[in-house]
């Protein structure tokens, strides 16, 4: 399971570092906002599908599955012929990635005690530093020496051994009771909602009268969280709503500097993918720094402090990267504006998953888990697509459309800030 999470979070890490010769080379950098929120917007649905499917009998099989699409995904992606078959082929990763996930914590809940469960999750946490560690350089020489497809083909490969290590494991899996048939509106809805979320950035980066269908299809977005997350998130009520809120919120401000980093380094400064990509590795540093210490302190700060100071930090980062690309300072400072949003989710991030399970019952805990999930992806897909309209709108008028994104990146830290001082719950929801 630990070389599973790591192979995906290289993956991801790897991604984020060759996208922009990616989408030069396929010439679909109108795409490239795209090929990011591809992914979250498809993983919703497979997060949900697994769950419902992983409850119903046995994970062997979801799991079975969320392997053959993330790796069918990378296939598609690594012999993308241009950049429309590239994001099919993210979507399929997506959907595999998503599922993956969901059904790696029911394998946790099956096969190991109690005792040890909370090692495992840690073990899976730090799987995901050692990609930010090595990822973007290893990626960016593969790119150089053998070509970016094979950064995607050759994690096929990882991603076998991998499962071909996890096999003896799932023979002993047996099938389970049959479960609560879980709610199939909730299905619908993630695949309504992940689509309407892709069809908002196509539809937006067109212009014209493309505009108003892009607008229903932002409409149809907002009804689908409406379903899918609980009453009262969208409009940050106080409570267990703000919270949930504010990992969406956290998510897609940080998520919209992450994509375009590397990108931005390379166009304003001429920077090569491997000293780009170093941002990436600092960055994932600073997390797990920044996480390691909201955690050793504790009790000492409170779930709404850390979330307020954690919003506050992202907000910081992203809006420093804003005035650096509009001044056009030493690239360092870029970087550095960008790492310094990642350690405010390191410190914020993780008091979301603690809050929300501190604010639920054994009626709602799994619906909450869920929906917190689907913030955080939905809303990253969200923010991408619209940072993907606005970049194409203001590259055709002219204008610096990194600029842009990262405007928008910091007006949702603005809406993160506002939405993380409505954590605490009220007396009357408390009892």
């Amino acid at each position: 399971m630990f070389a599973l999470i790591a192979f995906v979070a290289f993956e991801a890490m790897a991604v984020a570092t060759v996208m922009p010769t990616v989408a030069r080379d396929l010439d679909g950098v109108g795409l490239f906002a795209l090929s990011f929120a591809a992914p979250l917007a498809s993983g919703v649905v497979g997060m949900v599908a697994a769950g419902m499917w992983s409850d119903r009998n046995s994970p062997v099989r979801p799991l079975i599955a969320s392997l053959v699409l993330f790796s069918a995904g990378l296939v598609v992606c690594g012999l993308a012929p241009s950049m429309e078959v590239l994001v099919a082929g993210r979507v399929l990763q997506g959907l595999g990635g998503g599922a993956l996930t969901v059904v790696l914590y029911v394998v946790v809940g099956l096969c190991f005690p109690a005792a040890l469960q909370p090692a495992v999750f840690a073990s899976f946490a730090a799987a995901w530093v050692l990609p930010s560690l090595f990822g973007p350089a290893l990626a960016a020489f593969v790119a150089d020496a053998a070509g970016w497809r094979w950064v995607f083909l050759g994690t096929v490969a990882l991603v076998g051994v991998a499962a071909l290590l996890i096999t003896p494991a799932l023979r002993r899996l047996g099938r389970r009771g049959e479960g609560e048939p879980a709610p199939r509106f909730r299905l619908a809805w993630a695949v309504l909602g992940a689509a309407a979320v892709l069809a908002l950035e196509l539809l937006g980066s067109s212009g014209g009268w493309s505009l108003v269908l892009a607008a229903v299809a932002l409409g149809v977005v907002a009804l689908a969280l409406h379903h899918l997350l609980p009453a009262g998130t969208l409009t940050a009520r106080r409570g267990l709503p703000a919270v949930i809120g504010t990992r969406g919120l956290m998510s897609g401000a940080f998520f919209c500097a992450e994509a375009f980093i590397v990108f931005v380094l390379q166009d304003h400064w001429g920077l090569s993918p491997g000293r780009a990509g170093i941002a990436l590795t600092l960055v994932g540093i600073a997390w797990a720094t920044a996480s390691q210490t909201q955690s050793r302190l504790g009790d000492r700060v409170s779930h709404v402090t850390a979330m307020r100071v954690g919003t506050a930090v992202v907000l910081t980062g992203v809006a420093a990267l804003a005035l650096a690309v509009a001044t056009d300072v030493h690239p360092a400072l870029a970087a550095a504006s960008y790492v310094l949003a990642g350690a405010g989710m390191g410190f914020g991030y993780p008091r979301t998953s603690v809050a929300m399970l501190a604010a639920s019952t054994d009626r709602d805990r799994g619906f909450n888990s869920s929906a917190l999930s689907v913030a955080d992806s939905l809303g990253a897909a969200l923010a991408l697509s619209l940072s993907g309209v606005v970049y194409g709108s203001v590259d055709r008028a002219g204008g610096d459309p990194f600029l842009a994104v990262f405007v928008v990146a910091t007006g949702i830290g603005v809406l993160a800030v506002l939405t993380a001082a409505r954590t605490r719950a009220t007396v009357s929801q408390v009892g």
